[in-house]
């Protein structure tokens, strides 16, 4: 019998690695920014810290990781009050797998925490020289004699695999796709196109459902652009196109749209009065929520509550 080989296919391959540090900062830390022409990752692994990555800003907690794009120009600063310990790390990485971390903040969980610490594990025993030293720009090599077998590539393997499974949980990606296996005349850079673009638009709905489900959870709340953006780590031109493509209106005109229709079930439930309602829902007056009900439903809450009212008595 003759047996013939496959070739395995590497979704994400690292090229080269720059640096790996784990910082200890203090609470009034600042860094104003650098870009360079790789891949860049921080991972607060304690505290709070504030992110800005070109036009964008983030605030930063526990578990939280941020990629900074290749040029991308960010920096850093601590809050003020808690001292935050930190985790970067920057390489060289051209899959097309990686377009998929392009603006995002993501939440790792305790395998992929685990796995960060065997990074720095192995790179302790890699190189030379501090983790917690800022101005180093150049890993060093420690003597081979004291290099344990294989450090190097289980550092390597480790972070692909950790970039792999972070992105695996957030998107569920089926990487043996038959349909997209079956498609041998493709080569390799059409491939990666068309990978690129399926991670992508699985990605935005991915991060569509989120927001859904974060404006959901605050329909008490008045919520503003702004916030939305901040709290999700999505800057507000993304957000805006987001849910145009996705639900053809403004993120704004679509709270509105969850607020009423929780209204509409209060209303039906017959528990509160409209002003309660108004002040449940966080609207400022019952003015404002009476023009955003018409608004929305064509009605106002009166004439809705009567509908129902109508309603339920011809069901008698």
């Amino acid at each position: 019998m003759a047996y013939r080989g496959i070739t395995l296919v590497d979704e994400i391959h690292i090229e080269q690695l720059f640096t790996v540090h784990y910082f200890e900062y203090m609470s009034n830390f600042h860094f104003p920014g650098e870009s360079h022409d790789f891949w860049e990752f921080l991972c607060v692994d304690k505290g709070e810290v504030e992110v800005w990555g070109d036009d964008n800003r983030y605030t930063l907690k526990k578990d939280d990781i941020i990629f900074h794009k290749p040029n991308e120009f960010h920096g850093l600063k601590a809050n003020g009050t808690v001292a935050p310990n930190l985790m970067v790390l920057s390489f060289s990485c051209p899959s097309a797998a990686m377009e998929y971390f392009r603006e995002r903040v993501l939440h790792i969980n305790e395998e992929e925490r685990t796995l960060l610490g065997r990074i720095l594990q192995e790179a302790g025993q890699c190189f030379s020289g501090p983790m917690n030293d800022p101005y180093q720009n150049q890993l060093e090599r420690k003597a081979s004699a004291d290099i344990p077998f294989g450090c190097e590539q289980l550092l390597r393997l480790y972070l692909e695999e950790f970039l792999v499974l972070l992105q695996r949980r957030y998107l569920q990606v089926q990487y043996q796709d038959p349909e997209i296996l079956s498609r041998t005349k493709l080569n390799k850079t059409e491939s990666g196109k068309k990978t690129g673009k399926l991670t992508k638009k699985k990605a935005d709905k991915m991060l569509y459902d989120h927001i859904v489900s974060y404006m959901k959870s605050h329909i008490h709340s008045s919520l503003s652009i702004e916030q939305i953006c901040r709290d999700n780590m999505v800057s507000r031109s993304q957000l805006q196109k987001l849910f145009r493509e996705q639900n053809h209106c403004g993120i704004i005109r679509y709270f509105s749209i969850l607020k009423i229709e929780a209204a509409k079930q209060y209303i039906r439930s017959d528990q509160l009065n409209f002003t309660q309602i108004a002040d449940v829902l966080g609207y400022s007056t019952i003015h404002y929520f009476s023009r955003q009900f018409k608004q929305v439903t064509g009605m106002t809450p009166s004439e809705y509550a009567s509908s129902i009212k109508g309603l339920s008595e011809q069901k008698l």
